[in-house]
Formats: structure tokens, sequence, C-alpha cells
């Protein structure tokens, strides 16, 4: 090992490699003692660390390297540990060694010696080694074939910075990408926002077990992203449960808390059993809160309290339980104005905001039609069992439409699986033609041409009280259930009158029914108040 600079060499005592008595201890190999008999490795200070017990064979060791390398500085450094095979105290000695050490990395050059010690031991100093805690290179020494006394062995030197082994680097670059396209399911995006986009989200979902935040359209891959997440974190052995999905726009009434946190048997009229809930059904696993920003105050309270103690209470339980699960919330929403306006729970948004992506709708990522096109094909071809390709000018007269700009795409992806779906049912002899794609194409345009009519103001009370890009957000049962209360509400002259009539029936169960706040918290899930109903239809 040629150098200009001093040689410092920090090592453990071997207990039983380094022990030895007598004249024929030197026929012995004696790691820390054949490391300073290397010819091409000259030591010019040695650290060596020792058990306090130790100290009688760290003196010997010492007064044998001083004789076979007088040129060689030794210092002996006793630890304080009991037990030299349990990590805390191991690692905690070698740390405060590292600590109170007076290292010149500038004017000195350091070696870890690692053969020696316990297994703990020898882990604990690679980690303070990689950590840069001891700013060194590793170094393993091994005996000779043969026990001569004359012959020291061989030592190499561990280089941690891996970025200097070629064949290395170039397989963790390869594993990365492999990584990012089985997030985007094999798909190579032309996107370059969105491929940063699930490059990033790799190393965040492989390095960390904090929430993720999905925003983004209804459509734009969510749901489908948040399995892949699941399936590349269980491949690469961070999860051991289940994927548990639920939609929390779906979550409504009194079922809402049963469902996610459980229930015990007679909570209330009905609960004949006793319910696990979705959150108790993650525990190790992964759970995907869709549409987030729909959850009701109360749910949004116990599930923060889930996220930070990993216990919350089932309903009807007087003992909490315990569900350790790893968390992916999607939304359609400004989750920071949902806040602002004081619909959703600030400290619940500050726990599930550290890692946010956006996904971009399809008709922010017009380039990437063509690869979901002949993706959405093979898929077909998968579950059906039939090949479908499409004519040359048919192919051309789609996409020339479907990447123009006045193709707004709200469904997005799951819109245009539908299309390609649409037209692969139709195709005769397994082949989309021309009069195929212009029946599709009249269709699009069609559905695309009425929704301006159906969402004005005037004759669509949700899209004037929501907005046309939130009304769209909504699923077709919960725009049209919403669209009849609004009616009613319109139409009464209280809140309790518009109760009353729209759950004139189920009221009829109740001993203390309470019309007015069982409506006043439907419409809540919406960001709706009855003052804003009522003069909206003024």
């Amino acid at each position: 090992m040629s150098r200009n600079r001093p040689l410092v060499v920090i090592g453990l005592l071997g207990t039983t490699l380094d022990s030895g008595k007598g004249a024929g201890r030197w026929e012995k190999w004696r790691p820390s003692v054949a490391l300073c008999q290397q010819p091409d490795c000259v030591i010019d200070r040695f650290e060596l660390l020792y058990e306090a017990r130790f100290r009688e064979l760290a003196e010997h060791v010492a007064s044998d390297i001083g004789f076979i390398s007088p040129e060689t500085t030794l210092t002996l450094h006793a630890l304080t540990m009991s037990d030299p095979w349990d990590f805390e105290e191991v690692y905690g000695a070698l740390h405060d060694f590292a600590r109170g050490y007076p290292f010149a990395p500038e004017a000195e050059d350091y070696l870890v010696h690692i053969t020696t010690g316990t297994h703990v031991a020898q882990i604990c100093l690679f980690l303070l080694t990689e950590a840069r805690e001891l700013p060194a290179r590793l170094l393993q020494t091994a005996p000779p074939r043969k026990q001569i006394a004359s012959d020291p062995g061989s030592c190499a030197v561990i280089d941690l910075d891996l970025s200097r082994y070629d064949r290395i680097a170039r397989r963790f670059a390869r594993e990365q990408v492999e990584q990012a396209d089985f997030l985007k399911a094999g798909i190579a995006t032309r996107n370059p926002a969105f491929n940063t986009t699930i490059a990033r989200i790799e190393r965040v979902a492989l390095r960390s077990r904090a929430p993720l935040l999905l925003l983004g359209p209804t459509g734009a891959g969510k749901s489908f992203l948040a399995r892949r997440i699941y399936e590349l974190k269980r491949a690469r052995h961070r999860l051991s449960g289940a994927f548990v999905e639920v939609n929390c726009a779906t979550l409504r009434g009194d079922g809402a808390m049963s469902a996610l946190f459980g229930h015990k048997r007679g909570a209330y009229t009905g609960a004949q059993t006793e319910r696990a809930g979705l959150l108790r059904s993650a525990d190790k696993g992964l759970l995907f809160l869709d549409e987030i920003g729909e959850l009701g105050p109360d749910e949004q309270a116990m599930l923060l309290k889930a996220i930070e103690d990993g216990r919350f209470l089932p309903v009807g339980a007087d003992k909490e339980v315990e569900s350790r699960f790893e968390l992916i919330a999607g939304t359609h929403r400004d989750l920071a104005a949902e806040v602002a306006a004081g619909r959703f729970r600030e400290d619940l948004y500050a726990r599930i905001n550290l890692w946010t992506f956006r996904l971009p709708g399809l008709a922010e990522r017009r380039e990437d039609i063509e690869p979901n096109l002949d993706f959405e094909l093979e898929r077909h071809a998968r579950e059906q069992g039939q090949r479908v390709r499409f004519n040359a000018e048919a192919r051309r007269r789609y996409l020339d439409f479907a990447t123009g700009s006045d193709a707004p795409w709200r469904g997005n992806f799951r819109e245009l699986g539908a299309s390609v779906l649409r037209m692969a049912t139709l195709a005769e002899g397994g082949r989309i033609d021309v009069d195929t794609v212009t029946e599709e194409l009249d269709r699009l345009r069609g559905q695309w041409g009425e929704r301006p009519e159906e969402e004005s103001a005037g004759d669509d009370p949700v899209s004037a009280l929501l907005g046309a890009e939130a009304a769209a957000g909504l699923d077709r049962f919960d725009r049209v259930q919403l669209a009849e209360v609004l009616r009613v509400c319109r139409g009464s002259a209280s809140l309790s009158a518009a109760g009353r009539e729209l759950f004139a029936v189920s009221r009829a169960g109740k001993a203390n029914p309470n019309d007015a706040d069982r409506l006043r918290k439907y419409l809540a899930r919406f960001g709706l108040e009855w003052g804003r109903v009522r003069g909206a239809g003024g």
C-alpha cells in the first residue's frame, strides 16, 4: 500500500485469535500482530481497543507488536462493556470512542481492522464506518494457507464508496430502473415529469414507512399505483400483511366508523357479530384510503390517532386494539383549501403531507396515449384470449383525435381504457378498422359535447355549487343522489323540514331522530352548508 501520509489503524483485540503464550505463539497467526508484519502496509499508529477485563492480554499483544514493528506507535483503549454480544452496548462503546477520538482526515489515513472481535462488534464497526463516524476504510486480514512463522498472511482494503465499483453501480442503476418500470406497470412513459415522479416515489417507498399522499383527478391511476407500491414493498420484504383498499366516498353515516375501525358485538342495533375493521385488516400491510378528503370529522380524528400511535378504539369497545400499517392516501380535492375551509383536520393533513405526489391526468400526458393504447390492447388479449390490432389508417385517425387538444379526457386513463375496450369488442376478425374508429369517435364527441350543457349552472345544481371540475370527479350515483338532495333542500323552508322529507322512511324507526343533523353531515361531505345551498337556489 503506497502512501505519503501517516497510516493509522483502529482495531479490536481478538480475545481468542490474538492470544498465545510462550515461544510457540510466533508459530500461530495472530491477526493484530500479523497486520504489523505486512511488508506493504507500514502502520505508523495502531489504536487497539479492548474490553477492560482483557487488559493483560492487550498489554502482551502490544509488547509483541512493539518487538516486531518498532516504528508503530501503539495505544491501548479500554472499552466499558460487559457483554460483547449485546448490540446496543457494543455500538454505544464504539460510538463513544469514535466521537471522542481526535481524527485529522486531512492529514492522516485511517483503516478499521474488522477481522477481530465478535460478529456484533464487526457489524458495529462497519456501520460506524459507513456512516463516516469513523472516517476510514475497512481492512480485512486473512491467515496464510500454511502456518509458517515468516508468513503474516494477507490483507485487503474494502472501500465503501460503491460509486468506484462500476459493475455494482450499474447493477444498482438497473435495479432502480426496473423498480420504477414496475410501478408504471412496464409502460415506458414519454412524459418527463411523470418519469421523475415515479422515480421519486420508488426511492421514497423503499426508504420510508411514512404516509404517502397521491393527488390527481379521478381515473389518473392512484389506486393502481398504490397497489404497485404495495407489491414493490412486499417483494423487498418491507411488508408482510395485506393490501387493503377503501374509497372513503362510499363510507356514509354510522357505518363509516365501523367499516374503518371495527366494532364489538352489540355495539349498536344490528351488530350481531364482532367486526375487525379495515385498519386491523391492514396490520403489517398497506392501507390505501382513496378520496380521504371525504371522511367525516370523527373518522379523521380517529384515523390520526391510529396513524400516530398504531392504536385505536373500535366502536363500542372499552379497550384499544393495535394495527401497524403503512398508509397511502389519495384525493382529487385540494386538501390545503379543505383545511382552510374547516372541512379537513389540519393536524391530519400535516401528518399525511410528508410525501405528496401529484399524478397528472391523461390530458396532461397526451404523449402517453399511444403506449397506453398498446397496453390496453395487450390487456384485452390476456383477459379475453383474443388479440386485436388496429389497421394503420384506423390507428392514425384514433391517435390524431385522442392526442388533439379538443379531446378533454375527463375520465382520464379509465376513460381511455373503456374506449379501447369498446373498439376491441366490436372489431371484426381481430382488426379495428376505420369504421369502428369513426363510430367510437362520434360516441366520444357526443359524450363530451353533452357535458357543458349538463353541467351548466342553470340545469345542474351540483356543478353550480361544487364547480364543474369537482362535479366531474363524483361517481354518477353520488352525483344523482346529491342533485336530488339539493332539489329537496331548495324547496324546503328549513334544514329540519328538508331532513324530514328526505329521511321520512328511516326516521320512523328511530326513537330520537335528528334529521337536521343527519342532513347537515351529508352536505358537509361535499363541503356544503345549508345557507349556501339555499342561497344558490334563491
